[in-house]
C-alpha cells in the first residue's frame, strides 16, 4: 500500500513554527490528486487552499478560444491558491494537476484566519508569494525569448524540484496546453532530449536519465527562479 502523506512531505507545512503545526495539523484533510483534476476554475471563488505532497499543480492561464499556457508550477515546496489569502478570494487561471499524487487541504476560512493572525505563518506565506511570482514573470520572459527545446527542460527540471523521484506521467497534450504548443512541437522537442539521452519517453511517462545535463541545455530561467525559491524559502521550504 502507497504511504499516507505526512504534513511534513509538504516543505512550506514543515517550516511553520511547532505552535501552528499543532493548530494546523487536525484541520488537513488527506486527498488525493489524479492526472488532470481541475482544483478550481477562473474567477471561481476559491473555497480551500492544497499542500501537494508528491504531486504537482500547473497554474493555467485560459484565453477565451479556450487556449492555456502554464504560468507556474507548484509541488511539495508550495501552496495551491494564494489568492485566497491576498485579498482576492479568486483569481484568471485555472488550476490542473499535472503530475498525480496526494497532498493536503485546508478550508478557506482556516487559510485566512491563519493569515490575519500575522506572525510567522503571513511571513512564510507572503516570501512564498513572491517566490512564485518570479517564477510566473520569469515563466512569461522564457515563453517569450526562449526555444521549445529550452522551456521543455526548464520545465522538467522545476517539475523535477518539486516530486522526490525522476519519473513524471504526463501525456503529450496535458505538456502542450502547459507550454501553449501544439502537441507535434512537444513530440519533437522530446524526440531531441531522448535522442540526446537525457530523457527516456514511453506512453506517458518522462524518466529524467540526465539531470546535468537538462541544466547545461536549459536557458537562465530555471536559474533565476530555484535561486529565488532558496534565496526566500527556509532550507525545508525551498526545493
Amino acid at each position: 500500500m502507497a504511504k499516507a502523506p505526512d504534513p511534513l512531505d509538504n516543505h512550506l507545512l514543515a517550516a511553520l513554527p511547532e505552535a501552528e503545526r499543532q493548530r494546523w495539523w487536525p484541520q488537513l484533510e488527506v486527498i488525493d490528486m489524479p492526472l488532470g483534476q481541475v482544483l478550481y476554475e477562473s474567477g471561481r471563488t476559491l473555497s480551500h487552499v492544497y499542500f501537494p505532497t508528491n504531486s504537482i499543480v500547473s497554474l493555467l492561464y485560459v484565453m477565451e478560444n479556450g487556449a492555456s499556457a502554464e504560468i507556474a508550477v507548484v509541488g511539495n515546496e508550495g501552496i495551491v491558491g494564494i489568492s485566497l489569502f491576498m485579498g482576492g478570494e479568486s483569481t484568471p487561471s485555472r488550476a490542473v494537476v499535472q503530475s498525480a499524487g496526494r497532498g493536503f487541504r485546508l478550508e478557506a476560512q482556516c487559510m485566512k484566519d491563519e493569515f490575519n493572525r500575522a506572525g510567522p505563518v503571513l511571513h512564510l506565506l507572503l516570501r512564498y508569494t513572491q517566490a512564485l511570482i518570479t517564477q510566473m514573470a520569469q515563466t512569461a520572459a522564457c515563453n517569450r525569448h526562449h526555444s521549445l527545446d529550452q522551456q521543455l527542460c526548464r520545465w522538467l527540471l522545476l517539475s523535477l524540484d518539486r516530486l522526490d523521484g525522476s519519473e513524471l506521467v504526463m501525456t503529450q497534450e496535458l505538456i502542450a496546453n502547459m507550454l501553449g504548443v501544439r502537441r507535434e512541437g512537444v513530440t519533437e522537442g522530446a524526440l531531441k532530449l531522448q535522442h540526446a539521452g537525457l530523457i527516456r519517453y514511453a506512453r506517458g511517462r518522462i524518466s529524467v536519465l540526465d539531470r546535468e545535463g537538462l541544466e547545461r541545455r536549459t536557458c537562465e530561467c530555471y536559474g533565476v527562479v530555484k535561486t529565488e525559491y532558496d534565496r526566500l524559502l527556509p532550507p525545508t521550504a525551498a526545493s
